[in-house]
C-alpha cells in the first residue's frame, strides 16, 4: 500500500469508529428507512441523525433517494455490509 491508501484506509476506519454511527449503519443493514424511522428507532433527535447521515454519505457509505418529500437512506453497496458483518464476527469470537 502506498501512503495515501494508508491515509484513506484511516479515515474509513475513523468514520466506523463513532458508535452512533455504528448504530445508524446496523439500523440501515435491515433496509432503506427515511430520517424519521431511524431516529424513532434509536432515540435520538432527526437533526443528529440527519448529521451522521451527512458524514456517512461523504464517505460513501450510505446512498440516498427520493420519494415526494422523503429522503431515504440505505448502506451504499455490499462492501459496507461485509465490513459490518467481518467486524461483528471478530468480536463476537
Amino acid at each position: 500500500m502506498n501512503t495515501e491508501e494508508y491515509q484513506a484506509l484511516a479515515e474509513l476506519f475513523k468514520i466506523f469508529g463513532t458508535p452512533t454511527r455504528l448504530q445508524i449503519m446496523y439500523t440501515l443493514y435491515e433496509g432503506e428507512k427515511c430520517v424519521y424511522d431511524i431516529a424513532g428507532e434509536l432515540g435520538m433527535s432527526q437533526s443528529a441523525i440527519s448529521h451522521q447521515l451527512s458524514i456517512l454519505k461523504q464517505n460513501r457509505l450510505v446512498k440516498n433517494r427520493r420519494e415526494g418529500k422523503t429522503i431515504y437512506y440505505s448502506l451504499l453497496d455490499s462492501h459496507v455490509v461485509t465490513i459490518i458483518e467481518q467486524g461483528l464476527d471478530h468480536i463476537r469470537e
